[in-house]
């Protein structure tokens, strides 16, 4: 399917109509993280994981509002095999008392249930720190190969508008958690499936930006005397309707989840409803940018 075939929009040329877009999405973002900070999960806070069998037919969405007022927080629970449920808590209720109030509670709220408890673990809060830490490590380290690769495949300056995307992409999600938190009927808490919708979001903000690049670089080859900014331009409305029919399909995929995947995936599927947009937009508007600017400096520098 061929849309946007014969594009030739100014984008280079209103690219700071993005900068002020970008910039005010970034202080709100970072403003809101300093302020607000994220909703952590068990993953990253510690607390208490029990595995409850003998629960069949019982919705997870349903055990957990049950739950959420006895234990004294928002409890997390997922499906666990067939006939099971896994329950994650941060209480500060001791462990027997926390098993106890789970079978009593899904006991009186639900007829003819019978749980049993089969496997109760404690994740501690030093064990929650490594998790963190290993989570910001995996962020931190994509960010440096995908640099690389950028620079050996290119050269610095794609490089630099490739990671200015991504710290663009990942700063506003993040800001988005957190201004939204709270505000819409579902949990935005930063767990590990999130973690790996992050790095998702990285790799699909990066395709399209290297589509792009690919594109100029072509373009620069076959027309070495034209303007650079209008050879970028040119590169991104060449890709434009590559780049909206990609995320757009992707967009209905994952909302699609979102609507239908269920409570426990909500966050995760959120979070790339917001990246597929926030990445495609970055790849237009921030590391083609980043690029024609770097490119100015250069010859400013040089003149």
């Amino acid at each position: 399917m061929r849309i946007f075939e014969e594009a030739s929009y100014s984008f280079i040329p209103n690219r700071r109509i993005g900068y002020i877009i970008s910039s005010i999405l970034l202080l709100l973002s970072i403003g809101s993280l300093s302020t607000r900070g994220l909703q952590m999960g068990i993953d990253f806070r510690g607390g208490i994981e029990i595995v409850v069998e003998n629960v069949e037919g019982l919705e997870a969405t349903d055990v957990r509002a049950a739950l959420a007022a006895p234990l004294g927080s928002d409890p997390e629970v997922k499906t666990f095999g067939e006939t099971g449920l896994l329950v994650r808590t941060s209480t500060e209720l001791a462990t027997t008392e926390a098993e106890e109030l789970v079978i009593s509670t899904i006991e009186s709220e639900f007829a003819g249930a019978q749980p049993q408890i089969v496997k109760t673990d404690n994740v501690g809060p030093r064990f929650a720190e490594e998790l963190k830490r290993g989570a910001l490590y995996a962020v931190m380290g994509a960010l440096a190969i995908i640099f690389l690769y950028i620079l050996i495949r290119f050269e610095w300056r794609y490089s630099m508008g490739a990671v200015a995307a991504l710290v663009h992409d990942v700063t506003i999600t993040l800001g988005l958690f957190s201004i939204l938190a709270g505000l819409v009927p579902f949990s935005l808490q930063l767990d590990q499936s999130v973690i790996a919708a992050f790095l998702t979001i990285v790799g699909y903000s990066l395709n399209d930006t290297v589509v792009v690049f690919d594109r100029v670089r072509e373009v620069s080859n076959m027309l070495k005397t034209e303007k650079f900014d209008v050879i970028v331009n040119r590169s991104i409305n060449n890709t434009l309707s590559r780049t909206v029919v990609t995320s757009t399909t992707t967009l209905i995929v994952v909302t699609i989840l979102f609507f239908f995947g269920g409570e426990v995936l909500k966050g995760f599927s959120f979070a790339l409803i917001v990246g597929v947009i926030i990445g495609t937009y970055s790849s237009i508007f921030v590391a083609s940018p980043v690029l024609v600017e770097l490119r100015h400096r250069i010859e400013k520098a040089a003149a």
